[in-house]
């Protein structure tokens, strides 16, 4: 790690992101809303989990300083988070990632300190047998040494929940004075709609919650399709808080993520543009209301996937990160 990260300045960061108006896709009667999730200190909302998790092992006694080592499988964000956050709490990490993830990633991850073992999986670790490559290979190198090794497993983990029910939530409830009717966000492990979802509903039971997925075979690091991988544990517990389901393409989550940079100067990661697209679905079915979006990470990470896929030119690309607003300074 090229910095000194201290507790403090971890534990001050995560949560209280900012909520702002995408003013370009509002209209008079329907107001959307992004909650940019970047702004936590390792970049995005898995920081909020992340935390969670190791608070919860650590208050159950599961890891020790200087002795425990932190295993997880992940697309990216988690395994960023969960690196920072336990490096400067004081335990090594290691990460299990599909080797589709973006050299960005891999390069963050490393530089933060992470021993990095990678899979051919897809994009998010798959559930189910026979699928779970990362899965698998982080229990393989864990369950023999129980006594060194300490896996999260944050598509099992309650804490991933409590996270967004105790922060997520709370946040937007407060941001948008309690006005908020609909609840949108990415789905990986669950823990960030479900967490959300059921605070806002205990406040107002009328809200309405949408779970977006990708398409199959997909590009959008973060997110999964229910339809070739099965839904996590966490997510399947309280999977009755989703009101309706959108499927995100790789085109429109694209088209997303440049319309939002030109309309709006803001660079998004990929699974902020299937969020974008499914806004405006909703805003297309509804005649009001306000309707608000996880940004679940900017498009720092993404500039050899965009130009892979053609988003953006490298002119482009740094153009749209030269005029980007709301950029947070990171701790890496």
């Amino acid at each position: 790690m090229t910095q000194t990260i201290t507790r403090n300045q971890v534990i001050e960061k995560i949560g209280n992101t900012p909520l702002i108006e995408l003013s370009s896709f509002s209209t008079d009667s329907i107001k959307l809303f992004a909650k940019l999730e970047w702004h936590n200190p390792f970049g995005s909302v898995k920081d909020r989990a992340a935390f969670w998790m190791i608070k919860d092992a650590e208050s159950k006694g599961r890891i020790t300083k200087d002795k425990s080592i932190i295993i997880e499988p992940t697309s990216g964000n988690t395994g960023i988070a969960l690196t920072g956050i336990s490096s400067s709490l004081g335990y090594k990490v290691e990460i299990v990632i599909p080797e589709k993830v973006s050299a960005e990633t891999k390069s963050i991850l490393k530089k933060l300190g992470a021993i990095i073992h990678e899979t051919s999986d897809d994009l998010c670790p798959r559930v189910g047998s026979g699928t779970d490559q990362s899965i698998a290979l982080a229990k393989a190198i864990s369950t023999p040494r129980p006594d060194i090794y300490y896996m999260p497993n944050q598509y099992e983990n309650d804490a991933n929940y409590m996270a967004h029910y105790d922060t997520t939530g709370p946040e937007l409830w407060y941001q948008t004075n309690g006005k908020i009717t609909h609840f949108l966000t990415g789905c990986g492990t669950g823990g960030t709609i479900t967490g959300t979802g059921v605070y806002l509903k205990e406040k107002n039971p009328s809200i309405k919650v949408v779970a977006i997925q990708a398409q199959r075979n997909h590009l959008l690091q973060g997110l999964r399709n229910f339809e070739e991988s099965s839904m996590p544990d966490l997510f399947k517990r309280r999977e009755s808080v989703v009101d309706e389901w959108f499927t995100a393409t790789n085109k429109d989550s694209f088209t997303m993520v440049k319309e939002l940079a030109n309309k709006e100067n803001i660079l998004v990661g990929p699974s902020s543009g299937s969020v974008m697209s499914a806004m405006l679905d909703t805003r297309n079915k509804i005649k009001k209301g306000i309707i608000v979006g996880i940004f679940a990470d900017d498009g720092r990470k993404f500039k050899s996937l965009y130009k892979e896929q053609n988003v953006f030119t490298a002119e482009e690309y740094d153009k749209a990160l030269h005029n980007a607003k709301y950029l947070s300074e990171l701790l890496y």
